[in-house]
């Protein structure tokens, strides 16, 4: 009974740190490689041409934020949130509001996989 017991413990803390893993915070070494695909982003937003031609222009602005950000030494959380909200604002005048909160999901977990927490 005292084996089984145990057994059961450790499967039980195996178990626990295995999904713990996957919940660590951020590490500061996220680094920010820029592929954010516009065309099926235009697709999924349902832009027309002008919307399509300034969403593109503010990916890449975002783009060269977010890396200049990662690559910062000093000051590198405000530098990824005056990116993220940057682009946000830019993105609110640009598209309707039924694209914009499909945009803004997008960009939160697009941000989340490339591991980025923006407080």
């Amino acid at each position: 009974m005292k084996r089984l017991g145990l057994t059961f413990v450790a499967a039980f803390c195996l178990t626990v740190t295995t999904f713990a893993a996957g919940n660590q915070p951020v590490t500061e070494t996220a680094k920010w490689d820029g592929s954010i695909n516009v065309a099926r982003l235009s697709k999924y937003l349902d832009l027309d041409s002008k919307q399509h031609e300034e969403v593109a222009n503010i990916i890449d602005f975002f783009n060269r934020e977010m890396s200049r950000a990662t690559k910062a030494k000093k000051n590198r959380e405000q530098m990824l949130r005056n990116a993220v909200y940057g682009n946000l604002k830019l993105m609110k005048n640009t598209l309707d509001e039924k694209q914009y909160a499909n945009y803004t999901k997008v960009l939160n977990v697009t941000l989340r996989n490339k591991g980025f927490e923006i407080k």
